[in-house]
C-alpha cells in the first residue's frame, strides 16, 4: 500500500471515531498586536475561521493556540473594520490541500488558491498539511544520482535523489539566480517551488525569467509573498511539502526548492511571539528549532525507494553571518550545503559557490572511487590556492617550495572556469565529470 493510499484509509477509519461538531460560533473579544481573541467558541488548533466585521467585512483566521476558554487567531489579513463583538465562525476543523496532477504548471497561495489568473485546479485528492510521518527503517537509500544542469555541483558536489541540501548564502548573493538554473535543468519528474517570505517582484521574475515556459510546465510553484500573514507564508511552506509528498507517492523523482527556509522561522517566530512564547537565540521561540527539522525529515526516499523528494533550501546567512541560528540548525539537520561566497559574487564569478565550507554527505555512496577521488583532488587544490592567495599575491610564495601549491597555481585559471557558468547554459552530470578528469590530467 502506497503512502498515500494509506492515509486515506487512515482517515475514513478515524472518522467515526470524531467527538460531536464543537460550539461552531462565538465573538471576538480582543485584538493584541497580530493576536486575534476570541470566545464562546470551541476549535483545535489548525482550524479555519472566518470573522464578521462592520459593513459586512470579512476575513479568515487560523486557529494558533488557546488559553482556558480563549482562542488565539491569526488573521491571513488586514484586520481592518473588525472590532470587539465581532462574530467568529469555524469553517474548518483542520487544515487541508487539495492535490492532484492537475496542479503541475500552476502558480498558487498558500491556501492552494490560483495566483496565475486561471481557474482554481479542481483536485480530487484531499490530505493534511502536516503530512504523514515515515517511519525511518522503511525508507529507501540515496543511491541514485540527481543531475542538476550545474557544473560545479554535478560534478564536486553530487547529490543523491533524495538527499536534503542548504544553499547558504547573505543577501544578493545569487541564491534565486542559481535556484531557477537548477529548476530548469534538473533531471528530476516533477519540480516544486516554495516561494515564502521574498518580495513580491522577485516571485513573478522567477517564474518568467529564471524559470521560463518549459521549467513551469513540469513544475508546481507556492508563492507567499513576504507582504502576506505569516499564518498563510508558514501554510505555503506545509502546502509545498505535502505537494511534494503527494507526487513522491505516484512513484516520481520530485525535486523540492524552498526559497526561503529563513523566512519560513522568520513566519514562525511572528506566530510564536504573537501567542506568548518566550523568545530565545535572535529572538526566536523555540516552536521555530522544532518546526524547521520536522519540515526537513518530510522529504527524502520514499517507503522502499518508492519515489522521492531530493530538497534544496536557501538559507540566508543575516550579515553574512555563517553562525547564524538557523544557519546552525539547517547545517545539522541537512544532509550537505552549497556555500555562495560574497567576495565571488563581487568579482562576477557566477554561481559563486563557494568550495570551502561545501559538502555533500552522501557523495561517497553515488561515485565510483575515481571519481570520487578526482573531486576531492580538485577541492584539495582549490582550497590550497584559496589559502596561500595572500602569499601568492604579493610575490612571497617560492616556486617548488611545495609541489601541490604549485600544481594550484598551475591549474588556477582552470578550475575557475570549471566552476563559472553561464545561466542559460546546463551542463549534465557526465559532461561535468569528463571536464573535471581532463582538467585535473593536463
Amino acid at each position: 500500500m502506497s503512502e498515500l493510499d494509506f492515509a486515506l484509509e487512515v482517515e475514513r477509519s478515524v472518522a467515526h471515531l470524531r467527538p460531536s461538531a464543537p460550539v461552531r460560533s462565538g465573538t471576538l473579544v480582543r485584538l493584541v498586536g497580530l493576536r486575534l481573541e476570541a470566545r464562546g467558541i470551541m476549535a483545535p488548533i489548525g482550524s479555519c475561521c472566518e470573522v464578521l466585521g462592520q459593513f459586512g467585512r470579512r476575513i479568515q483566521a487560523e486557529v494558533v493556540g488557546f488559553s482556558d476558554k480563549t482562542l488565539y487567531l491569526m488573521p491571513f489579513s488586514e484586520p481592518a473594520g473588525i472590532g470587539p463583538g465581532a462574530v467568529v465562525r469555524v469553517l474548518t476543523e483542520s487544515g487541508q490541500a487539495s492535490l492532484g496532477p492537475e496542479l503541475l504548471g500552476r502558480v498558487i497561495d498558500g491556501r492552494g488558491e490560483p495566483l496565475d489568473g486561471k481557474p482554481k485546479p479542481l483536485c480530487s485528492t484531499r490530505l493534511g498539511l502536516s503530512g504523514l510521518a515515515l517511519n525511518p527503517m522503511e525508507r529507501g537509500p540515496i543511491d541514485r544520482i540527481l543531475d542538476v544542469g550545474v557544473k560545479a555541483i554535478n560534478g564536486l558536489l553530487t547529490l543523491g535523489r533524495g538527499q536534503r541540501v542548504g544553499l547558504v548564502a547573505g543577501s544578493g548573493v545569487g541564491k534565486s539566480v542559481l535556484l531557477g538554473m537548477v529548476t530548469r535543468f534538473t533531471k528530476a519528474d516533477v519540480v516544486v517551488i516554495g516561494l515564502v517570505g521574498e518580495r513580491g517582484r522577485e516571485v513573478k521574475a522567477f517564474i518568467t525569467e529564471s524559470l521560463g515556459a518549459e521549467g513551469l510546465a513540469k513544475s508546481v510553484v507556492v508563492a507567499a509573498p513576504a507582504n502576506v500573514s505569516p499564518v498563510l507564508r508558514l501554510k505555503a511552506a506545509h502546502l509545498a511539502h505535502v505537494v511534494a509528498e503527494y507526487f513522491r507517492d505516484q512513484g516520481k523523482d520530485v525535486l523540492l526548492l524552498v526559497d526561503s527556509l529563513t523566512r519560513v522561522a522568520h513566519a514562525q517566530r511572528e506566530i510564536g511571539l504573537a501567542i506568548g512564547e518566550p523568545p530565545t537565540a535572535k529572538g526566536y521561540p523555540p516552536s521555530v528549532f522544532a518546526l524547521l527539522p520536522s519540515l526537513i525529515e518530510r522529504c527524502g526516499v520514499g517507503r522502499h525507494g518508492y519515489g522521492s523528494i531530493t530538497a534544496i533550501y536557501t538559507v540566508l546567512a543575516e550579515g553574512d553571518d555563517a553562525s547564524d541560528p538557523i544557519v546552525d540548525i539547517a547545517r545539522a539537520s541537512l544532509d550537505g550545503q552549497v556555500m555562495l561566497s560574497r567576495k565571488l559574487a563581487d568579482a562576477a564569478h557566477f554561481p559563486a559557490i563557494d568550495l570551502i565550507g561545501s559538502i555533500s554527505r552522501v557523495m561517497q555512496n553515488l561515485l565510483a572511487p575515481a571519481d570520487l577521488k578526482e573531486a576531492n583532488r580538485f577541492r584539495r587544490l582549490w582550497s590550497l590556492y584559496q589559502q596561500n592567495s595572500d602569499l601568492i599575491q604579493v610575490g612571497a610564495y617560492q616556486a617548488g617550495s611545495n609541489p601541490e601549491i604549485d600544481q594550484a597555481i598551475e591549474l588556477r585559471q582552470a578550475m575557475d572556469n570549471f566552476l563559472r557558468q553561464d545561466m542559460h547554459v546546463g551542463v549534465d552530470e557526465m559532461t561535468a565529470r569528463l571536464e573535471l578528469s581532463h582538467l585535473l590530467q593536463t
